[in-house]
């Protein structure tokens, strides 16, 4: 056969994406999420969510998560915990005196007073004299505790004493323990430092299982037995308040499941059949991952989820709330500031000092929403921004 001048064979050759694309944008946005947490104190993650092998038989709490059941429509309550170590090797905390200032120095009661710490017998608790009972002890123990109906409880330092006094049940042991609660956010929540020594002495060893899971048990029953089981109104407010969430939801673990079952792609076309309320969630809730960085459209109703979306999305919110802690203090300080490619920025100022310094430096962002510069490349991710006013 004639070879025509203009045939030609295509000889398709290595792909040049090396990570600069759509492809790379959830693992920068988490490599740079883990990198503020960590200057902020808190501990990388282990890979895959591998553990070591537990807490063995010291660890308190096993009997206790092997009974508990969590029935239909309970209340959800938001539990972020932390052992504090007071020295050696994995020591990174502040200490607990200046970190107890920090608590109530930065919050506001549901009254708008300042804040002030409570404990077990009063609302007066000594914060100095914990403090000092803390000082030789090995660790201690912060929870944060976010009912998701803080508003709609009674008295939210019933519910922590409630709380604690079921864990005091659970552990086998008398709990020393100081709190304070903040109301001047989107989500009232509660500080809790807990001593890490029990009632006989001995060093306070918690199972990892009861801290991932137990504390969380305990409040949601809480919850739900001063307020009732959730409705079905309370359930659809709660999934619409997830689709523009920068935190890891159950609308995110749906469309993970969904990704698992067809080998990594979401198709969330139309379907008879389909349930339209949670359709409409869902596509809303992977156009917010695309917008994030975290999810990539590959056609018209597809989406696939970008690897480490969920490490990300878990260590935004430990981001945005231990860099709370910089409002106030100078980047080189705070040690949670991430470098910006560009000296022009869009943010929104998240809280300022009530100090009056006259250059003063504020937060304009804590959140780890991929906000765009006016100069850095498209799709640069800027978790936090520092901008200083005379």
């Amino acid at each position: 056969m004639r070879r025509d001048d203009g045939d030609f064979r295509i000889r398709p050759g290595r792909s040049r994406d090396r990570g600069s694309g759509s492809a790379g944008r959830g693992k920068r946005l988490a490599a740079l999420v883990r990198r503020a947490a960590a200057r902020s104190g808190y501990t990388r993650s282990r890979p895959g969510g591998a553990r070591g092998g537990g807490t063995g038989a010291m660890g308190r709490g096993r009997r206790a998560m092997a009974t508990m059941r969590r029935p239909p429509g309970s209340r959800r309550v938001t539990v972020m915990a932390r052992v504090v170590r007071h020295r050696g090797a994995r020591f990174r905390a502040a200490p607990l005196a200046r970190h107890i200032s920090y608590l109530e120095r930065d919050g506001v009661t549901r009254d708008g007073r300042d804040a002030s710490m409570f404990d077990a017998s009063g609302d007066a608790a000594d914060r100095d004299a914990f403090a000092a009972r803390c000082e030789d002890d090995r660790h201690h123990f912060r929870l944060i505790v976010s009912p998701e109906d803080a508003a709609d409880l009674g008295d939210l330092r019933t519910f922590t004493r409630d709380l604690m006094s079921d864990m005091a049940k659970d552990l086998d042991s008398r709990l020393d323990w100081v709190a304070v609660d903040h109301w001047n956010t989107d989500n009232p929540h509660v500080h809790i430092l807990v001593r890490g020594v029990a009632d006989d002495g001995a060093d306070l060893v918690i199972d990892r299982g009861y801290i991932a899971a137990g504390i969380r048990g305990r409040a949601e029953a809480l919850a739900t037995l001063e307020l009732g089981p959730r409705s079905e109104l309370d359930i659809q407010t709660s999934l619409a308040r997830e689709v523009d969430a920068e935190r890891w939801t159950s609308l995110d673990a749906r469309l993970q499941r969904m990704a698992d079952e067809t080998g990594g792609a979401i198709d969330l076309r139309p379907a008879a059949g389909d349930d339209r309320r949670m359709h409409g969630l869902l596509v809303g809730r992977a156009a917010k991952l695309e917008a994030m960085g975290l999810a990539e459209r590959t056609g018209a109703g597809r989406w696939s989820i970008e690897a480490g979306a969920e490490q990300a999305l878990r260590e935004v919110r430990r981001a945005a709330i231990s860099s709370r802690r910089c409002i106030g203090r100078s980047p080189a300080a705070a040690g949670a500031s991430i470098p910006l490619r560009s000296r022009s920025t869009t943010g929104h100022l998240m809280a300022r000092s009530s100090a009056d310094w006259s250059n003063a430096v504020f937060m304009t962002s804590c959140r780890a929403v991929p906000m765009r510069s006016s100069t850095a490349p498209t799709g640069a991710p800027i978790i936090s921004a520092f901008a200083t006013w005379t």
